[in-house]
């Protein structure tokens, strides 16, 4: 079991409608995603971010199927535009020693294979966790 997640800030001047299209759509990838067996979207206490959002996946093989589906990658493009501070982690009871060298290659084959989404998380303002470096290695 992998519980993904991630926490953002938004940039200055983004506007409420544009907030809630943005989190309408994280909740609408849990809703759709076959993979992903529960989620939360909402505020972020407790911490330096102002989002955040978690979703279980099964396995490795659902990982890939959330990272890819058009639903993600419909909030990709409207979502990340609108980030200023991002990170991601992820939560699995896997044991195996290699699980995060795993993950970070799934994200990097998606950085490979989608240029629009590797130019977008490559603009953003602080990216960091398990997705990260990110598309370029920065």
């Amino acid at each position: 079991m992998i519980q993904h997640g991630i926490r953002f800030t938004l940039k200055p001047g983004v506007t409420q409608e544009q907030r809630e299209e943005a989190l309408e759509s994280l909740r609408e990838q849990g809703r759709t995603i076959p993979s992903v067996t529960s989620f939360v979207v909402g505020r972020d206490y407790g911490g330096e971010y102002e989002w955040g959002a978690t979703f279980e996946i099964e396995d490795l093989d659902g990982y890939w199927e959330y990272l890819i589906h058009p639903a993600h990658l419909r909030t990709d493009r409207i979502g990340l535009p609108l980030v200023d501070r991002f990170a991601s982690f992820d939560i699995t009871d896997d044991l195996s020693p290699d699980f995060g060298e795993r993950i970070a290659a799934l994200h990097q084959r998606r950085y490979d294979s989608i240029p629009d989404i590797s130019e977008l998380v490559s603009d953003l303002g602080e990216y960091k966790g398990s997705a990260a470096p990110g598309p370029h290695g920065d």
